[in-house]
């Protein structure tokens, strides 16, 4: 009989042996007769062989000599992507990351968590004790008030009048940097998915948000900036963040000033969507009344972004927990909707997210010497976009976390 007391204790250990247990299949695999989706020429590249060596694609080509020590799947013709890239996401537990995992994403960049899960989350990962996704940490959220995020570093507590001021703004960008993060997240605008707040609303100007893009510069990390309002928006470009994410509300004048910054856009559309909508992770009257509102604002402004060729990237903006209903795939599909053709959305999930985060020399793109980040679905996503939601297979840094193949019964 397990006691109250060590319930949890349990419950943990119990997940986290669940998650390591599905990483099962390493080291050497040959992927059969697959169908390659180059997302750079977006062509298909018909009947592959894909040589995995641990964690590198050692070949992509259609000899089929595979060598006698190499693992065989046969993919019988279904299609492979490069893994899923998620910029805008929330992953702060075990439980998240696998789902996370499990709908194709292999790589994200975190946008804030309560106390540096995140940093945990990425070294698990990197040491082969969870199957990924890989995690670009982002650790404790720079903004005026760190509610209960104050005490995920004893030195923030210094700091509970609020950051605001350039010394608050500038320790707590060193904290974050101190305890190993990739990227450091502030805020132009308040949040979306709380009633009591009005998403247009300023909060840091631009010259605190350049006290933070300036101290992150010493420390060699790029600042991601949420903004749903034109001006928090526009001062956070002018202050040099690398992206804005969200931008409903952007105007024709911050939109050519990100062009010609070179400026990225993370619109979380499908967040958006989530609150015009009851359910998911936002179940809330007031939101659902603001999001009808705040969605054909976002829609132009994608819409616009596209037009203008800034580059535009996928972010879920979940927690991946157990009602989310948004996911990187949706986000693809929300991207045709607006007006992409198919692989300009799957780029913006693979070699542009990759470009973004700065990892463009090892994962975001199907070829020898690459992180072997794959995914297996069903159809030909250059034709159909919605068969990007049937995730067959996912291999992360050459682990196959995800294995539905084959769906006949092997003698």
């Amino acid at each position: 009989m397990i006691c109250t007391r060590s319930a949890p204790r349990f419950y943990i250990l119990a997940t986290l042996l669940a998650f390591l247990s599905i990483a099962t299949l390493k080291g050497q695999v040959a992927l059969k007769n697959a169908n390659v989706v180059d997302v750079e020429n977006g062509t298909i590249l018909i009947n592959q062989t894909i040589l995995v060596n641990n964690k590198t694609i050692e070949r992509v080509s259609s000899d089929d000599n595979i060598p006698s020590d190499y693992e065989q799947i046969d993919l019988e013709g279904r299609y492979v992507l490069p893994g899923l890239i998620d910029a805008h996401t929330h992953i702060s537990s075990i439980d998240a990351a696998t789902r996370a995992l499990e709908s194709g994403v292999t790589t994200a960049r975190s946008a804030s968590v309560p106390s540096y899960q995140d940093v945990v989350i990425r070294e698990m990962v990197k040491k082969g004790q969870l199957a990924g996704p890989e995690i670009l940490a982002a650790g404790v959220f720079v903004t005026p008030d760190l509610g209960e995020s104050i005490l995920a570093d004893s030195r923030l507590g210094e700091l509970i009048d609020g950051v605001t001021s350039d010394e608050a703004l500038r320790k707590i960008v060193n904290i974050n940097a101190d305890r190993g993060v990739d990227v450091i997240k502030t805020r132009g605008t308040e949040r979306a998915g709380l009633p009591e707040t009005d998403p247009r609303k300023q909060t840091y100007t631009q010259r605190q948000l350049t006290i933070i893009v300036e101290e992150a510069t010493k420390r060699g990390i790029p600042v991601m900036a949420h903004a749903h309002g034109d001006e928090g928006a526009f001062a956070a470009v002018q202050a040099g963040v690398i992206s804005i994410e969200h931008g409903t509300y952007l105007s024709e004048r911050t939109l050519q000033l990100m062009k010609a910054k070179g400026t990225y856009l993370v619109p979380t559309y499908t967040t958006v969507v989530d609150l015009a909508e009851p359910g998911g992770d936002y179940d809330n009257p007031i939101l659902t009344f603001r999001g009808k509102h705040m969605l054909p604002a976002l829609q132009k402004a994608v819409s616009r972004a596209h037009q203008l060729a800034i580059p535009i990237v996928t972010g879920a903006d979940t927690r991946y927990g157990p009602n989310s209903i948004t996911r990187v795939s949706t986000e693809i599909e929300n991207f045709v909707k607006l007006g992409m053709l198919p692989v300009e959305a799957l780029r913006s999930a693979t070699t542009l997210a990759a470009k973004l985060l700065g990892i463009d020399d090892r994962t975001g793109i199907i070829k020898t010497g690459m992180e072997a980040d794959l995914i297996v679905i069903q159809g030909n996503p250059l034709e159909d976009i919605l068969s990007i939601h049937d995730v067959l297979m996912v291999m992360s840094n050459g682990t196959v976390a995800l294995k539905r193949l084959p769906f006949d019964i092997e003698e």
